[in-house]
């Protein structure tokens, strides 16, 4: 599904913590997909294409990301994402959902699953921050800058050049990042890095979230029971196989890990057809009848 096709699908909702856009794609029970920082809706967009014929899906745009902007008292923290989201099914009325998130995206559906476990019908969770990976390592160098104050005024030249983006640390999600549209890259930086001012409140953001949040809700995690589906790239110098298999041996609802050989961060954009199979064969089996 190209960009395009995508803004066709676009709408916003009205939350006490500022208006949220999102896309809504595809008819049945709801799947919601949460993206992680720097990314936005349009992470999905393959998957949900090949989905929305099994799925109403919906993704939305996290504060500052895509076309939902931020403001200037936003929570960044794990827990105040997590009531964004909860304020988006709120005023959606979207009732028991699948959730499927990535990166960031997953360390807020986890926060928010052990929260709110009755909204779930079920989980699945690709390459993301677990427990105390976050910052994950690799990671490290672009918070230090943010400490620092040094990565906004270092992002907007970023925002400007799709060819420093593609040798950025953000490329390195992708296992060929040259395949990306320009368009596409674009839509993920500029936003948190087009001005001045939204690459300051992207490094609160980076400094907002922490492994104290994730750490917590580990004894909650041992007691969720929800169906949970852990899919996960193998060649992710950010997060590493042996995560997935923490979160199966944690989540109480999880059995299994599939392995997608070689897929980095972004596998869920670059390689659509390593999750869709297994996304359609978990909610099959944990339908509703």
């Amino acid at each position: 599904m190209d960009l395009r096709t995508v803004e066709e699908h676009r709408h916003s909702v009205s939350t006490p913590f500022g208006d949220v856009s999102y896309l809504d794609i595809g008819e049945g029970p709801t799947a919601l997909f949460v993206h992680g920082v720097g990314t936005n809706a349009a992470l999905w967009r393959h998957v949900i294409e090949a989905c929305a014929a099994h799925r109403r899906c919906i993704a939305l745009d996290l504060p500052l990301h895509g076309r939902s902007a931020a403001r200037d008292d936003q929570d960044f923290t794990l827990g105040g994402l997590a009531a964004v989201l909860g304020q988006v099914w709120d005023s959606l009325e979207l009732g028991t959902v699948d959730l499927v998130a990535n990166d960031t995206g997953g360390a807020i559906a986890q926060v928010f699953a052990v929260r709110e476990p009755g909204r779930l019908r079920t989980l699945t969770l690709t390459n993301c921050d677990t427990h105390d990976n976050l910052p994950p390592e690799a990671f490290g160098p672009v918070v230090e800058l943010a400490k620092g104050g040094q990565l906004a005024p270092l992002g907007i030249q970023l925002g400007r050049n799709v060819e420093l983006i593609r040798r950025s640390a953000f490329a390195e999600g992708y296992e060929h990042p040259e395949r990306v549209d320009d368009e596409v890259l674009y839509g993920y930086v500029r936003p948190v890095f087009g001005t001045l001012e939204a690459g300051r409140q992207f490094e609160r953001l980076l400094l907002s979230l922490t492994a104290a949040d994730l750490m917590a809700i580990e004894p909650e995690l041992k007691e969720f029971t929800v169906p949970t589906l852990v899919v996960w790239g193998t060649g992710d110098q950010n997060f590493a196989l042996r995560w997935a298999y923490w979160l199966r041996d944690t989540i109480a609802g999880a059995t299994e890990v599939v392995e997608v050989e070689g897929g980095k961060l972004f596998f869920p954009e670059e390689r659509p057809a390593d999750l869709v199979p297994h996304l359609l064969r978990f909610w099959d089996g944990n339908s509703p009848h």
